[in-house]
């Protein structure tokens, strides 16, 4: 079976199940995170999308918590697509891991082997299987220890990575991932990963990353790109956060920013930041 081996561990979050629960547990009851661990309910309705940020988990875990959180009070997903940005240029356009076994200090996850093969199928051409975009990518591998945590390991993933973040992508992404639900009665949930603007004074990444997350709360894909291209935005994940957008609109559901902070917010460092999303759809 094939195991997509940790390529982060000991960098982005801790090497070991133990440092890793508790820089998560951490991350929960920041001053800018819950503020509390999650309940672990499972009692209200899924969500259908999710978007969270994908720094290390010192920089954005707190922020990256409220959408964690949010996620312990809702019926658990049998399935979680997984979609975010491919920052090493290596591999397919749209590249989706087919098969085996995810690793983290947490434990494994199983692929969904057959969801995974309807992404792609519903996908248009867009999307195929491809392990290179995966190797050394760390926005998804980064959700998965809080998934596990959350979940206590009872889920599945398909995991996607994006290196070609035009809008068109974005919006197939959501078209697939809503059939995908809709059609073959599985408990899906897309959890789309997006930072914001980088490396620029608070002040100044602040006013573009608000003006982004009024397009998103607008629940409008095209000017989510249209406030990016406009702005400067050097988001990192455009087409996983108008993918999660587009979601909200095709099911006629407003997306709602949980939790926005920047790295200024948790360091005080503030002549260069990083922003940090928090968004459901339900």
């Amino acid at each position: 079976m094939r195991i997509r081996l940790p390529a982060h561990a000991g960098t982005f979050y801790p090497a070991t199940r133990e440092e890793t629960i508790r820089m998560i547990e951490w991350s929960f009851t920041h001053n800018l995170g819950p503020g509390a661990l999650p309940p672990r309910s499972f009692s209200q309705p899924m969500a259908l999308a999710y978007v969270a940020p994908h720094a290390g988990y010192m920089y954005s875990g707190p922020i990256a918590a409220h959408v964690y959180y949010d996620l312990s009070l809702r019926e658990k997903p049998d399935v979680v697509v997984l979609v975010g940005p491919n920052h090493t240029g290596l591999g397919a356009p749209v590249s989706v891991w087919r098969e085996g076994l995810w690793r983290t200090p947490l434990g494994d996850v199983e692929v969904d082997e057959e969801a995974a093969k309807l992404m792609v199928e519903y996908g248009g051409g867009y999307l195929a299987f491809d392990e290179e975009g995966h190797l050394y990518e760390h926005s998804i591998e980064v959700q998965i220890p809080f998934l596990h945590y959350v979940l206590d390991g009872d889920f599945k993933i398909v995991p996607i990575v994006v290196l070609n973040q035009l809008l068109d992508v974005a919006l197939i992404i959501s078209e697939a991932y809503l059939k995908l639900r809709s059609e073959n009665g599985l408990k899906a949930l897309l959890l789309a990963t997006s930072d914001l603007n980088h490396y620029e004074p608070y002040d100044v990444s602040l006013e573009k990353d608000l003006a982004v997350l009024r397009a998103v709360e607008e629940g409008d894909a095209e000017k989510v790109y249209r406030v990016i291209e406009e702005k400067r935005v050097s988001a990192c994940g455009p087409a996983a956060l108008a993918a999660a957008t587009h979601v909200g609109k095709l099911a006629g559901r407003k997306p709602v920013v949980l939790k926005y902070a920047n790295s200024g917010d948790v360091t005080g460092e503030k002549s260069w930041v990083v922003g940090y999303p928090a968004v459901r759809v339900a």
